[in-house]
C-alpha cells in the first residue's frame, strides 16, 4: 500500500508493505516545472520499482460527486486516481472513502467500478477530445451517437456526430479538373442538441473559460453515458449540469437524454433549449474537407410546444428520414425565439422556462426518435409521432440495462489481476455490440464497418476488418453473425458484376463496400505536395473475397448452421472460387499457376518499381488462402446433400471440369520461398533492398507510416523490404501452423515445423506496425511461436491503441473495430488457449503472467461452455453432453457437471 499526499510542488509518498518484516518507506517526489503532470507522475513509477504495491490512498483528495481522487496541483486539477491506475494498474481510493467504508470495502468497490466504467476527467481540445467522443459513443446498432457534450456544435474541439447503420450517400466534387465521386456514411442531423440559458440570456455554449470541471463516465453495466459539468458563467452564475444519454435496444429508433440542472448560487429563471440541427455536414475527417460533404436536404420542420420534428432526405441516394424530439420537465413550454442564424430553415427548436432557487436540482428529459424509409414502410412522420408518444427515459434505461445484463451474462470475459485489461476488454465488447446489435433483428441490410457508428474515417465502408470481428459475434450472437454475412450475400450480384467489368468470372468483392456493393475505393488520389493525380491501387486487395469466404466457413464451423451453408454459403464460396480460377494463369515453363495484379494486406507495396502495370504477382497470403479455399470447397461439398450441391452447381455454373481445375490450381500455385525457408511476401520480394530502421527512427522518431516518410524523401516503399503490417504470415493467423504447413506441402513447398518462428523474426524485423491490426496479429503469431513476452508486449499495445490513440489522432475519426474484435478473440483463443477453430474444441492455456485467472462462456455449435482458467487448472462445464480435447486427449463432458483439468 502507498499513501500519497499531494502538494503544489511535490508528492509525498509513504509505502507500507504487507508483511511486517519489510520496513516502511517515505520519500518526496519533487515536480519538474518543465514536465507535464503526467510526466511528473512517471517519476512515481520509477521510485516504486522493486516494491510490491497493490493499492494507493490519497489522503488529501478534494470533495467531488463524480470522483473521490481529484486533487489540486499548482492551480490545476487532476484525477490522480485515474492517472495512477492507468500507470500502475492498481486501485486508488481517498482517505475519506476508507474512513467511511473501511479499507477492504473501499478498494473492492473501486476495483469493481474501474472494471465497469470508461472515465475521462477534464477538458480536452482538438483530436484528443474527438477521440474521447468516439470512445464514449452511445449506440444500439441502428444508430450511433458520439459522446459529445449535448451543448456542443461541431467545431475544432467538438463533434456531435450521429450515424445510422448502412445509410450512405454519394456526392461528386470537381477537384482540380477531375470529377471525383465519394460515398459516405452520412452524418445525420444533430438531434442530441440541448442547452440552457439563465434569465432569458443567450443560450450556453461550450467555452473553456466558462467550465470549471467536466467528468464523463460510460457505465458498461447499463450503456449509459453520464457527463457532469461545473459551469461558472461570466455573470457569476454557477451551475452543475448532469447529462445522461443512452440508446434503446428494444425500440431501437429511440435515444434518451436526461438533463439535470442545479443552480448553485442564484435564483431566477432557467430556460431549456432543445434542437434538431439539420445543417450539419460530414466534417469529422480533415483530409476529406476538399470534397462536397453536404449530404442532407431538409424538406420540412414542425414545431409544437413540447415536440419538434425534422424531415429530410439524402441528396443522391434519396433515403428519406424523420426525427422527432420531445422535451419534458418542470416549468412551462414557450415558443422558441426566432432563429436568425444562417441555415435557420434547416433547424427546429423548442424551449421550456422554469423559476429556480439555489441548490435545487431540476430534471428534464429529451426523448428522440429516428426513422428512415430503409427499415420503415409506414409514413415516417406518423411512425415518429407514434413512437415518440411511447418514449421515456425510464423505459430506454430499462431496455439498455436489460440488454447489457443479458449480453454480459453470455459474452463477458472476466480477467483477474489486471484492472486495465479487464476494463478495456469490456470496452471492446461494448463497441463491438453497440455498433451492430440492431442488425441482428434482420430488418437492416448492413454490416459492421471498420470504424463502427462513431466516426467518418474510411467513409464508413465495410472492409476485410469484419474477419477479425465475426468470431466474437458467432460465439455469442449467431443470429447477428448470420445477418452480417447476409449483407455480403445480398451483394453477390454486385460482386459478380465487378468481376465481369474487370474481365473475370465469378464474384470479385470490393475492397471498400457501402450501399450497393460496388467498388468504393478511389482509382486516383490528389497528391497535395505536387497537386497532381497519382494512381490509387488499393482496390487490388482482392483478398477481401478470401476474407468473406473465410468468414462463411468460420461461421458455419462455429455455429453448425448448415442451412446457411446450403442456402447462401456454398453459392458465395463457389462464385468466389470461380473468380480466383479466372485470375490464375498457367506458366507453361514452370507448370505452376500465377496470380497477378493483386495487393496483399501489407498495403505499402502496390506494384513493382518501374513497372508499367499495377499490382504484384503471387502474394503469399493470397495464394495460400486460395489453395485453402479450394480445399475447403471440396470438403464441404461432400458433407451437403447431393440435391443441394447440384442446385448450387447449376446456379454457379460449376462443372466436373471446374472441380478438376480447383484441384489442379490448388496444388500448383506459385510461391517465392528462399533457401532459408522464408516465404517471400510476393514474387521478387527478396530482390528488394532492406531499410535501416535505426537510422530512420533516429531521424523521424515514429516510423510506423514509413510509406509517407519514404515518399516525402522522393522514394517509394515499393522498392524496399518494408511492411505496414502482417502479410505473408497472415494465413498462420487465420488458420494455424499445421494447416499452413500442410498447404505448403500440398503446393510442393514442404517446410519444417520450425518455419513459423524463422519467418516470424524475419518479418518482424521489416514491419513498422503502421496499421493498428498489425500488433494484434503479430501478438497472436508470437504466442503461436511460443514467445510469450513478445506476444504480451504487442497485445498490450493493441489493447491500448484506441484508449491512448497511439496513432496520434485516428481514434478521433472512429474506433478501430477490427482491432477490438481481434484483441477480444486473442484472449480466449491464444491466452486461454481455447481453440474453437480446431475440428474439435481444444484447450491448451498460455495465460499471461500478469493475469491470475480468466472466466468466460462461448457458444460452440449449440453447446455453451463455461470456462475458468488459471495458471494450473481449467474448469469447464458444458450445458450438453459433449467432448473436447485437452493435452491431445479427448475429455468427455456430461451436461452441467464441472470437470477440472490440471496442466
Amino acid at each position: 500500500m502507498i499513501t500519497l499526499h499531494v502538494l503544489d510542488d511535490a508528492l509525498q509518498v509513504k509505502y507500507v508493505p504487507a508483511d511486517a518484516t519489510t520496513p516502511q518507506r517515505q520519500f518526496n517526489i519533487a515536480y519538474n516545472s518543465s514536465q507535464t503532470i503526467g510526466e511528473n507522475l512517471e517519476n512515481l513509477r520509477v521510485k516504486l520499482v522493486g516494491l510490491d504495491v497493490d493499492a494507493a490512498i490519497i489522503d488529501n483528495a478534494l470533495s467531488y460527486p463524480f470522483s473521490d481522487t481529484v486533487v489540486g496541483i499548482n492551480h490545476q486539477r487532476i484525477d490522480i486516481g485515474l492517472a495512477i491506475t492507468n500507470m500502475l494498474n492498481i486501485p486508488v481510493v481517498s482517505q475519506q472513502a476508507v474512513d467511511q467504508h473501511g479499507l477492504t470495502q473501499a478498494l473492492a468497490t473501486k476495483r469493481d467500478y474501474l472494471a465497469w466504467h470508461l472515465d475521462y476527467y477534464g477538458q480536452y481540445q482538438g483530436k484528443r477530445n474527438y477521440g474521447q467522443e468516439a470512445m464514449l459513443t452511445v449506440g444500439n446498432g441502428f444508430f450511433g451517437v458520439r459522446g459529445a457534450y449535448v451543448e456542443a456544435h461541431a467545431d475544432a474541439d467538438n463533434y456531435p456526430g450521429m450515424y445510422a447503420a448502412g445509410l450512405y450517400d454519394q456526392l461528386t466534387t470537381n477537384l482540380n479538373g477531375r470529377q471525383v465521386v465519394n460515398e459516405d456514411l452520412v452524418n445525420l442531423p444533430n438531434a442530441q442538441a440541448l442547452t440552457f440559458g439563465v434569465d432569458h440570456q443567450n443560450p450556453f455554449q461550450i467555452k473553456a473559460s466558462d467550465i470549471q470541471d467536466i467528468y464523463r463516465s460510460l457505465d458498461l453495466h447499463t450503456g449509459a453515458l453520464t457527463t457532469t459539468m461545473l459551469v461558472q458563467l461570466p455573470t457569476g452564475h454557477a451551475l452543475r449540469l448532469e447529462t445522461t444519454k443512452l440508446a434503446n435496444f428494444k425500440d431501437w429508433h429511440r435515444l434518451a437524454i436526461r438533463y439535470r440542472v442545479t443552480p448553485l448560487n442564484f435564483a431566477g429563471s432557467l430556460q431549456l433549449y432543445s434542437e434538431i440541427d439539420g445543417s450539419v455536414i460530414n466534417g469529422n475527417v480533415d483530409r476529406y474537407a476538399a470534397f462536397d460533404q453536404h449530404h442532407l436536404q431538409i424538406t420540412g420542420t414542425t414545431q409544437q410546444p413540447t415536440t419538434i420534428y425534422l424531415e429530410g432526405q439524402t441528396r443522391t441516394s434519396q433515403i428519406h428520414f424523420a426525427f422527432g424530439s420531445h422535451l419534458t420537465g418542470p416549468g412551462q413550454a414557450l415558443s422558441a425565439p426566432i432563429d436568425t442564424q444562417p441555415h435557420a430553415q434547416q433547424r427546429v427548436r423548442q424551449m421550456r422556462s422554469v423559476p429556480i432557487v439555489p441548490q435545487q436540482t431540476y430534471t428534464f428529459e429529451k426523448n428522440v426518435v429516428f426513422f428512415t424509409d430503409r427499415e420503415t414502410t409506414a409514413d415516417l412522420l406518423t411512425a415518429a409521432t407514434h413512437d415518440l408518444q411511447q418514449a421515456t427515459f425510464t423505459d430506454t434505461l430499462k431496455s439498455s440495462t436489460a440488454y447489457w445484463q443479458h449480453r454480459w451474462a453470455g459474452a463477458d470475459i472476466q480477467i483477474t489481476g489486471d484492472i486495465t485489461a479487464q476494463k478495456l476488454t469490456r470496452v471492446n465488447l461494448y463497441h463491438l455490440f453497440s455498433a451492430t446489435q440492431a442488425i441482428g433483428t434482420g430488418h437492416l441490410d448492413a454490416s459492421v464497418n471498420a470504424r463502427g457508428l462513431d466516426g467518418e474515417a474510411y467513409r464508413g465502408h465495410v472492409f476485410w476488418d469484419e474477419m477479425f470481428d465475426l468470431p466474437v459475434y458467432a460465439l455469442h450472437d449467431p443470429q447477428l453473425a448470420r445477418q452480417l454475412l447476409l449483407y455480403r450475400y445480398n451483394r453477390l450480384g454486385a460482386a459478380k458484376h465487378n468481376a465481369q467489368q474487370a474481365g473475370y468470372v465469378g464474384a470479385m468483392y470490393p475492397w471498400q463496400s457501402g450501399e450497393t456493393g460496388d467498388e468504393q475505393s478511389q482509382v486516383v488520389h490528389l497528391n497535395p505536395l505536387t497537386n497532381t493525380w497519382d494512381p490509387d491501387n488499393s482496390s487490388l486487395q482482392r483478398h477481401v473475397s478470401l476474407a468473406i469466404a473465410y468468414n462463411v466457413l468460420m461461421y458455419v464451423h462455429l455455429t453448425g448452421d448448415q442451412d446457411f451453408l446450403a442456402t447462401y454459403g456454398l453459392e458465395m464460396l463457389q462464385e468466389i472460387a470461380r473468380f480466383w480460377l479466372s485470375k490464375a494463369k498457367l506458366d507453361p515453363q514452370t507448370h505452376r499457376y500465377t496470380i497477378k495484379r493483386v495487393m496483399g494486406p501489407d498495403e505499402f507495396h502496390e506494384n513493382y518499381p518501374n513497372a508499367d502495370t499495377p499490382g504484384l504477382a503471387n502474394n503469399a497470403y493470397t495464394n495460400l488462402m486460395v489453395a485453402w479455399l479450394f480445399q475447403q470447397i471440396n470438403r464441404i461439398r461432400q458433407q451437403l446433400a447431393h440435391s443441394v450441391v447440384a442446385a448450387v452447381d447449376q446456379k454457379t455454373d460449376f462443372t466436373a471440369t471446374t472441380l478438376k481445375q480447383l484441384d489442379r490450381v490448388g496444388h500448383h500455385l506459385k510461391l517465392d520461398i528462399n533457401d532459408q525457408g522464408i516465404i517471400g511476401q510476393f514474387e521478387g520480394y527478396f530482390k528488394l533492398p532492406t531499410l535501416d530502421f535505426t537510422k530512420y527512427q533516429k531521424k523521424y522518431g515514429d516510423i510506423s507510416r514509413m510509406d509517407r516518410i519514404l515518399k516525402a524523401e522522393g522514394k517509394t516503399p515499393d522498392a524496399y523490404q518494408v511492411a505496414k503490417q502482417a502479410d505473408a504470415l497472415m494465413a498462420f493467423y487465420n488458420l494455424d501452423a499445421p494447416q499452413v504447413l500442410g498447404l505448403l506441402k500440398q503446393l510442393g513447398y514442404p517446410l519444417p515445423a520450425s518455419a513459423l518462428g524463422r519467418n516470424l523474426q524475419f518479418y518482424l524485423d521489416r514491419t513498422t506496425h503502421g496499421s493498428t491490426l498489425s500488433r494484434i496479429v503479430y501478438a497472436a503469431l508470437t504466442a503461436m511461436a511460443n514467445h510469450p513476452d513478445q506476444s504480451w508486449r504487442l497485445f498490450s499495445q493493441a489493447l491500448l491503441s484506441d484508449y491512448y490513440d497511439i496513432q496520434g489522432g485516428t481514434t478521433a475519426e472512429g474506433v478501430h473495430l477490427g482491432v477490438m474484435g481481434a484483441v477480444t478473440f486473442m484472449i480466449t483463443r491464444f491466452y486461454a488457449g481455447v481453440d474453437v477453430l480446431a475440428p474439435q474444441l481444444t484447450i491448451a492455456p498460455h495465460l499471461p503472467q500478469a493475469w491470475q485467472a480468466l472466466h468466460f462462456r462461448q457458444l460452440v455449435r449449440g453447446v455453451t461452455y463455461d470456462l475458468t482458467i488459471d495458471h494450473h487448472q481449467v474448469q469447464v462445464t458444458a450445458d450438453q453432453n459433449s467432448s473436447i480435447q485437452f493435452k491431445h486427449q479427448p475429455v468427455a463432458l456430461i451436461a452441467h457437471q464441472p470437470v477440472k483439468l490440471t496442466y
